[in-house]
């Protein structure tokens, strides 16, 4: 019964590709999700990772609304050995994205990363902004690969599916970052957000080290969860 339960969860969890597609240059990869999920720390591990492959990488601090987001990710930058653009704090979070996406074009960089203000789904004036978000990426850098990646908390329950449904509505979602696996929480929302929304888990983060996000494995995690 257990391996047959592991293998109905495995085939609801394989709904896409979850490899990132950002071979254009530059691609675009927008992170996404409501305070204190670890989206900066997410970027910071993920621009680590791309750095490795041998990707020049730069981060965008388009969190404008939260005192010393800026700040957090330029540490993270440090740590990655990436370059950042960035505002002051208040400033216009398209302001900011359209100077990085400048800058990526001038500078001849693989991949742009893009922090966002935490935002709850049912806000919406902040839900209109990743609409404004995503429009300047289609205006400077039509064509280009892009990733919009939802990061949720492993011990985020139901909400997280009203949080994917609402943000797959409004920025188009091509995948989960399912973080604090460290912890007792399984993070099991995602089979649901897998089975009803079609979204990928592309990562997960699995520790607070800069090497501690890894490419998601649904039978690893399914073999975890049973």
């Amino acid at each position: 019964v257990r391996e047959g339960l592991r293998e109905i969860l495995m085939a609801e969890m394989e709904v896409g590709d979850t490899a990132m597609k950002l071979d254009t240059k530059p691609s675009v990869c927008i992170f996404i999700g409501v305070n204190g999920v670890g989206k900066t720390t997410s970027i910071g591990k993920i621009a680590a990772s791309l750095k490795k492959q041998g990707k020049r990488v730069l981060l965008c601090a388009a969190d404008t609304f939260r005192a010393a987001a800026a700040d957090q990710l330029e540490i993270w930058a440090e740590r990655a050995g990436c370059e950042i653009v960035r505002q002051y704090e208040g400033a216009d979070p398209g302001a900011v994205l359209f100077d990085a996406l400048q800058a990526a074009k001038a500078r001849n960089v693989d991949v742009v990363l893009c922090d966002t203000a935490g935002r709850l789904h049912n806000k919406a004036n902040l839900m209109a902004e990743l609409a404004k978000l995503s429009k300047i990426i289609d205006r400077e850098c039509p064509g280009c690969d892009r990733e919009t990646l939802l990061v949720l908390d492993a011990t985020t329950g139901q909400n997280g599916l009203i949080q994917a449904r609402t943000f797959k509505e409004t920025a188009g979602l091509t995948g989960i970052v399912l973080t604090k696996l460290d912890g007792t929480a399984k993070g099991g929302i995602v089979i649901a957000i897998a089975r009803e929304l079609g979204v990928p888990v592309k990562f997960a983060g699995v520790g607070e080290g800069i090497d501690d996000l890894k490419p998601f494995d649904a039978r690893s995690y399914v073999e975890a969860i049973i």
